[in-house]
């Protein structure tokens, strides 16, 4: 139990410094020499966690995603009107990606434009994801009679495509403005989107 606690935190401390260089030097300057060094190890025990540097960046977008996605989680839970628990859930899939890359200097494509491709296939299965865990509340809601009859999982994924323009992707979080305004602009669209979700009827 031990050697895997161990196992974990050199890991959690390799993403850690890959997350801090990359805010300050991107993809194509950071080396496996660099973060050893920033982790305070050898280069050959970053090979003992990770195969590439390429697999150490995206396992470090892996990581945020998978945080995002246990905040989704516990917000779907809640026992709080199917509304309610979207206009949530959308605001914190913005602003927590958001949080997660404040301090770079970069739009998250420019950090990563080395391994687009790769990045971007991580990018749309991370989506997918989020999107199921929407098309539950949505289908919850419809189940309920709190929204009109309609795809849940389609409904998802236009939701996820309407706040898209929000996230850290294509824009620096320097372009995209103060935290405050990102989830002021992302409150707007969530109402927007609800508009047309909630049933009318009674």
């Amino acid at each position: 139990m031990k050697d895997s606690a161990q196992h974990r935190d050199v890991k959690g401390a390799i993403l850690d410094a890959t997350d801090r260089l990359l805010a300050g030097n991107g993809y194509k300057k950071m080396t496996i020499d660099d973060l050893a060094a920033a982790v305070g190890i050898g280069k050959g025990s970053v090979y003992l966690h990770f195969k590439s540097k390429e697999e150490i960046v995206l396992s470090h977008i892996d990581r945020i995603i998978e945080r995002l996605k246990a905040r989704l989680d516990d917000i779907a839970k809640k026992k709080t009107p199917c509304d309610r628990r979207l206009r949530e859930m959308l605001v914190e899939r913005v602003v927590f990606r958001f949080d997660s890359v404040q301090h770079y200097t970069q739009s998250l494509n420019d950090v990563l434009s080395q391994i687009r491709p790769q990045f971007l296939e991580r990018r749309k299965r991370h989506f997918d994801e989020e999107a199921r865990i929407f098309a539950s509340i949505i289908k919850e809601g419809v189940d309920r009679g709190e929204f009109i009859a309609i795809n849940a999982k389609e409904t998802a994924g236009a939701f996820l495509i309407a706040t898209n323009s929000l996230l850290p992707y294509s824009l620096s979080t320097q372009d995209l403005g103060e935290r405050a305004e990102i989830e002021k602009r992302t409150l707007k669209v969530a109402e927007l989107l609800l508009k047309g979700l909630i049933s009318r009827k009674g």
